[in-house]
């Protein structure tokens, strides 16, 4: 029987054939830790017995989540974390670079075919290049860093076919959105997402990132894409036989097959207070708004800021409207600033910040109060993730959040 692409990454690792359930040890090819989290990665690291990393090479440490500090606490975080770069010998250290997931890919931390562990839920986001890669708490993490192994339970996968030519007006993120609406917040659980089909032939990197983003939404265990010449440029390498044969077999065996029609997407939104909350952005136009967020780990890359752009270009966001723009890391600042992106955003009226997770997490950077509502682009719309448990957040695509911005209300991009 054939296999699907997460049972040939891990059979190759391990060095036998695996099947959908089977529990093997992995040899980890990199680690990411974010400032969150690595004063309890490095506690348990020495309540473990550890006396060096396994791989010092193989760690990467990324201060994203609480930079710039908005709490007195957050700068324990920095200690914690210098005290154990210097202590162990770790030398792949961003300090406000951008986000973890744009910086793992971006900084070519990650190769097609590796298998990758990070201490925040959404690692799922390196699948976009074909790699394994899925959030871990920090005891694993501290495990890892000491062995440079890790168990898993090889997941089911669910494959996700698209074909056809989506709407001027349609991203990927309607795509994840939709999807995430259709199998529900527990549909694919510890399961693997597949996705093919000649649409996601023809998106990028960064559109397939936002998607691989969001599998964690639905569950996902990991969201994985097969490599091709679009990941071999993003990734800066020459494909290997064995990294283009990462696609599907023909008669691999899936839990479960779904087919969409590019051409049937619509602009969508997820409503308050769950990600799996889906509606078409018709059924909601004309709501007032008090908040566009673009950015995230989700939709911060350039040709997110660029579809923003294009949809304000010549605009103004709407009186008493505020709108944040957070690149995804200094490289996409730069690039949209060489190309005029963000001086039409600035232009607009928008609201330019440094790259991080602040907004985002509820840290930073645009806190919303009771009563408000915020139109956004990043992956969560939990009670309190930007502000009070009374905020309202609704999750969009940077061309629905950008038209929204203009409109000072809920509105799809006419693109």
């Amino acid at each position: 029987m054939g296999q699907t692409i997460i049972e040939k990454i891990v059979s190759r690792n391990v060095g036998h054939d695996v099947k959908p359930g089977d529990i093997v040890t992995v040899h980890v090819d990199r680690v990411m830790i974010h400032d969150i989290f690595i004063p309890f990665v490095a506690e348990k690291f020495e309540e473990m017995g550890f006396k060096k990393i396994w791989d010092p090479d193989k760690a990467v440490l990324i201060y994203d989540h609480l930079v710039p500090a908005s709490q007195v606490d957050d700068t324990r975080h920095f200690r914690a974390g210098n005290a154990f770069v210097e202590k162990y010998g770790m030398k792949n250290i961003h300090r406000s670079d951008g986000i973890c997931h744009q910086l793992m890919t971006e900084a070519l931390y990650v190769k097609p075919g590796d298998i990758v562990f990070g201490t925040d839920s959404h690692t799922t986001t390196y699948g976009c290049v074909g790699a394994f890669s899925s959030g871990i708490g920090y005891t694993e993490m501290a495990s890892i860093l000491g062995t440079g192994t890790m168990w898993i339970k090889v997941p089911e996968t669910i494959k996700v076919e698209i074909e056809g030519t989506l709407p001027s007006n349609v991203a990927s993120k309607d795509i994840i959105l939709r999807l995430i609406g259709d199998l529900r917040a527990d549909g694919a659980t510890y399961q693997a997402l597949e996705f093919c089909g000649d649409t996601v032939e023809q998106m990028s990197v960064a559109s397939r990132m936002t998607m691989a983003n969001m599998a964690i939404e639905a569950g996902a265990k990991c969201a994985l894409f097969t490599p091709d010449e679009k990941t071999a440029e993003y990734c800066q390498m020459e494909l290997t036989d064995q990294e283009r044969s990462l696609k599907g077999d023909a008669d691999a065996r899936y839990i479960r097959t779904l087919h969409y029609r590019a051409e049937d997407f619509v602009p969508v939104l997820a409503c308050p207070s769950q990600v799996d909350n889906i509606r078409p952005v018709s059924e909601l136009a004309g709501t007032p708004i008090d908040q566009v967020f673009i950015g995230s780990c989700t939709n911060g890359r350039l040709e997110d800021l660029q579809a923003a752009a294009a949809v304000l270009k010549g605009k103004k966001v709407a009186p008493f409207v505020k709108l944040i723009v957070t690149p995804a890391s200094r490289k996409v600042y730069e690039e949209a600033l060489a190309d005029g992106t963000i001086s039409t955003l600035a232009e607009a009226g928008a609201i330019i910040t440094h790259p991080g997770c602040g907004l985002c997490c509820g840290r930073t950077g645009g806190i919303l109060t009771d009563g408000e509502r915020v139109v956004a682009t990043n992956n969560r719309n939990f009670l309190g993730r930007m502000g009070t448990s009374k905020v309202e957040i609704f999750l969009a695509s940077p061309a629905t959040a950008a038209a929204s911005a203009a409109a000072g209300k809920i509105m799809s991009a006419d693109l």
